[in-house]
């Protein structure tokens, strides 16, 4: 099913008369005498704080990398790689009912005490991490971090886009991304002296609570989300949230906007509810973006890189900040282009960029043929690969999702969808060594080029461009479409 934007766009009257005519609705002037833009500014800094959730996500994917081998020797369980492999791994299933549950928290309570209920197990978690002195007691606090790590990065992206300007919606949903890899590159650094200093595994832990603290804190000097007050009937609130997002200028065209919402009943979207009538198409397809996102065998790249660099002679810290900064760099060049070229676009382009990556280590795999050749091809296709997936496929997912949802089922889908992400990683990373043993490389490559490939073609054929759009004329669209 292919959906696309309804060109006409509507402004409608103050919203307390909205309030009482929901069903009238005018066409917009001409943009020579519309308003202006609202500023970004006035956003950025509640922005800024939702994004310390992505941060502690990078921080906490990468930070037991460096300090493995010290943690296991300390604790007593060195040579003992499933005991390793669960301190790296628990974090996953504590993520998948973080996640399961995002969707619910965000509904009952709202976005900002979501955020802050995320963070309280992330730092009860690394601080039983950095205390512990033995084996359970580590896996303890990788679970409750990874519960906090699953709960708020869908909060974050239900709070950037909802709170966001619709013009710059795609440039504060990219800094998800680069706040993510600043979190990996920071966590690579703190480790760096784990070998020399006793212990300093510890400090490793303790530094993950403070951007923790700080976003609980912070937190309360936030804006709620316009989007979920007024689901929730709280009109007067959701007034002056726009005001302090937008200022006093837009506050009536944004709740005029808002009232073209589908009308919410009073009752709880049910996740049943999502998997057959009108939604399931749109949740569908979000579905399969982040399968298809994970199964393009990115978490491969970045769990097993300095495994396969070591493969071709290249050391694990070259290959570690080589991979940090390609990421970053797509992450920022992503952050440039997403309001500009669009989310289809970066997307579909991502996962051809990505298809020709794994291509050229499908093609660098064949060692006897290559020779040193093979290494160049080897590294320099992994790198592009990471590069490509943060162009587009790393980034805009988490972006888009939140925007083509309607608002009265978009915490519970983007939950549900994100919670798919981790299903797939979880399985990806268990297999993958198992399936480059029995398959080989260059088939194995193959297949996941073949997937970013369909992934490509999938994009083309059912993604809608949101660029520019408020939410409730994303919504409408799709109403429409229907």
């Amino acid at each position: 099913m292919r959906w696309k934007l309804n060109s006409s766009v509507y402004k409608r009257v103050p919203s307390r008369e909205a309030a009482m005519e929901p069903d009238v609705e005018t066409p917009m002037r001409a943009t020579t005498d519309a308003v202006a833009d609202p500023s970004w500014r006035m956003s950025l800094p509640h922005v800024c704080v939702a994004t310390l959730t992505s941060f502690l996500f990078g921080y906490h994917s990468g930070v037991v990398n460096e300090p493995l081998e010290s943690i296991s020797a300390d604790l007593g369980f060195s040579g003992n790689t499933l005991a390793e492999g669960l301190v790296v791994s628990i974090c996953l299933g504590g993520a998948f009912i973080g996640c399961l549950f995002s969707g619910s928290v965000a509904d009952g309570i709202g976005r900002r005490r979501a955020f802050q209920l995320s963070a309280l197990p992330m730092i009860i978690g690394a601080a039983i991490s950095a205390l512990t002195n033995s084996l359970e007691g580590m896996l303890l606090g990788r679970f409750l971090v990874g519960t906090g790590m699953g709960l708020g990065p869908p909060v974050a992206s239900l709070y950037i886009t909802e709170i966001s300007p619709p013009t710059v919606r795609g440039t504060y949903g990219s800094f998800v991304q680069i706040a993510t890899c600043l979190g990996i590159i920071v966590a690579l650094l703190i480790g760096t002296p784990v070998k020399d200093i006793d212990r300093w595994w510890r400090v490793c832990f303790w530094v993950a609570a403070i951007p923790a603290t700080l976003q609980a804190l912070a937190m309360e000097f936030c804006a709620e989300s316009p989007q979920w007050l007024y689901k929730c009937g709280r009109t007067i609130e959701a007034e002056m949230q726009f005001e302090k997002l937008l200022g006093p200028l837009h506050v009536n065209s944004a709740m005029a906007e808002l009232s073209r919402s589908e009308r919410d009943d009073g009752e709880s979207v049910k996740y049943s509810e999502l998997f057959y009538g009108r939604h399931f198409n749109v949740v569908f397809i979000g579905a399969v973006l982040f399968a298809l996102q994970q199964l393009s065998g990115i978490n491969s790249v970045f769990y097993f890189s300095s495994t396969v660099f070591r493969g071709v002679g290249v050391p694990a810290n070259l290959a570690n900040i080589s991979m940090g900064i390609s990421n970053l760099s797509g992450s920022i060049i992503a952050m440039v282009l997403m309001d500009k070229l669009g989310r289809k676009m970066l997307l579909s382009g991502s996962f051809l960029g990505m298809a020709f990556a794994m291509g050229l280590q499908a093609v660098g795999a064949n060692r006897q043929f290559l020779g040193s050749t093979s290494v160049y091809l080897s590294v320099g296709g992994m790198l592009l690969f990471v590069l490509s997936f943060s162009l587009g496929a790393g980034p805009v997912p988490g972006l888009l999702l939140p925007e083509i949802f309607p608002n009265k089922i978009r915490a519970k889908a983007v939950a549900l969808c994100m919670s798919v992400h981790w299903i797939v990683n979880f399985f990806v990373s268990l297999l993958f060594l198992r399936l480059l043993e029995q398959l080989g490389p260059q088939v194995l490559y193959t297949i996941f080029s073949s997937v970013c490939v369909i992934a490509s073609i999938f994009v083309r054929r059912h993604v809608l461009e949101t660029k520019g759009k408020t939410l409730q004329e994303i919504e409408v669209s799709l109403l429409q479409a229907q």
